[in-house]
């Protein structure tokens, strides 16, 4: 079966790139904060939220066959359309991070290269930077010595080869698992299954350093006093739960439109139980990582709460963790629940907006401080991406066969019932 990327779904996401690029443009304009801050946080915001959404499609689909899982056969045409988005995704976010670089915008502090010297010779309008105590040298009073402490890991050069290295292996992985699945397709047997099998392994291993260390570098890094050493984790589990999701919510308006006749109530319950998992265990590592910084209470570690919990950023902090914990938790716990479109549905958009949030408040506390604005440019933005995003994906699945025709456990998944 065909899938035709048409009619009011692509109208809709035609729609909301506009009103994206509508609120890129006008947010630019209007934007008062210095270097337009704002605009730019709100950029890397997006950018990495629907980034990660593709990632987390990549490893959830390298997971399955690393598994031998069977039940997501017949769904894993849709994971692939959803990380041909990664291009994108990295696209914007090599933007964002080439213009800290180039100090358009100043979301990364550590990036100003005058914090890392102690002292600074000044003759006439040049400035020299030194860690050397020389005759004619004076304090140098943007000194941090907390991030000097860091200059071996956050140094220009290692910063870029490490992001490199990150992007590099997520699109290799996500050309040829794409590739391989077509392959498999035309020739069908079993040799291209183990080898997707045996890679899929390989990439966990990768996955499974890069995931933690990118959102070190991404995003832990605008906080740069601070540090978690569960940052990495709770940060993965936010992208998987909002990866399933998208997947599911997409995939009942798939069976609702007549696509994917074999897609069961079982399938349906089984995304819905990865809905409700991930999303239980995002919970625990939010409050493992708040619970034992909160009790240490060590300054270094605990500002990173102050500045979120006893400032305006309280209401959303506060409003977010209860609803991506507290509404899956209560209204999909019970079997029928998980296999109800009518509950799926409202939470799977709701806790979406809340994975959103949570990722805003990862940035934007350690950007804009105490001087930040929410409005329209934000709404716009974020339906502007997902406008995107739902381009990309829905187009990348038509552009396959909707069931991957030849897989070994095909029939199994087809058969699905529990």
């Amino acid at each position: 079966m065909e899938f035709k990327f048409e009619g009011k779904l692509k109208t809709t996401s035609i729609v909301l790139m506009i009103i994206g690029v509508v609120a890129l443009v006008g947010g630019f304009l209007t934007d008062d904060s210095e270097h337009h801050q704002r605009w730019w946080a709100n950029l890397l915001i997006n950018g990495y939220f629907y980034f990660a959404i593709a990632l987390g499609a990549l490893f959830f689909y390298a997971l399955q066959y690393a598994a031998e899982v069977g039940w997501s056969a017949y769904i894993k045409r849709f994971f692939e359309a959803m990380f041909a988005y990664l291009p994108v995704g990295v696209i914007v976010i090599v933007i964002v991070l080439l213009a800290g670089q180039f100090h358009i915008h100043h979301l990364y502090h550590w990036m100003d290269n005058s914090l890392y010297y102690e002292y600074m010779v000044v003759a006439g309008d040049d400035v020299v930077y030194t860690n050397v105590k020389e005759a004619n040298a004076i304090d140098n009073p943007n000194y941090d010595h907390l991030i000097a402490g860091k200059s071996a890991y956050l140094t220009s050069w290692f910063f870029w080869l490490r992001s490199i290295i990150y992007i590099a292996t997520f699109l290799i992985f996500a050309r040829l698992f794409r590739k391989w699945s077509l392959q498999e397709d035309r020739e069908g047997g079993i040799k291209l299954h183990y080898l997707q099998y045996r890679r899929s392994a390989l990439f966990l291993v990768f996955f499974a350093v890069f995931s933690s260390t990118l959102s070190w570098d991404w995003l832990m890094s605008i906080d740069t006093h601070w540090f978690s050493t569960l940052y990495g984790w709770y940060v993965f589990s936010g992208m998987w739960v909002s990866c399933m999701i998208f997947a599911l919510v997409s995939l009942l308006f798939l069976r609702s439109k007549g696509y994917m006749p074999n897609l069961t109530d079982s399938h349906v319950h089984d995304l819905a139980k990865w809905m409700f998992a991930i999303s239980m265990l995002w919970s625990y590592l939010w409050f493992s990582q708040f619970l034992l910084i909160w009790y240490s209470n060590i300054p270094e570690e605990v500002t990173y709460f102050m500045n979120r919990i006893f400032t305006d950023y309280a209401v959303p902090f506060w409003l977010m963790f209860f609803i991506n914990f507290a509404v899956p938790f209560y209204v999909l716990i019970a079997r029928d629940a998980k296999r109800n479109p009518k509950f799926i549905l409202p939470v799977a958009i709701l806790i979406f907006v809340g994975h959103f949030v949570d990722t805003y408040l990862l940035v934007i506390p350690g950007t804009m401080h105490d001087h930040n604005k929410f409005g329209l440019m934000e709404v716009g933005m974020f339906l502007g991406f997902l406008g995107l995003f739902m381009f990309v994906t829905f187009r990348a699945l038509s552009k396959a066969p909707l069931v991957p025709v030849n897989h070994p456990y095909l029939q199994e998944s087809k058969e699905l019932s529990h």
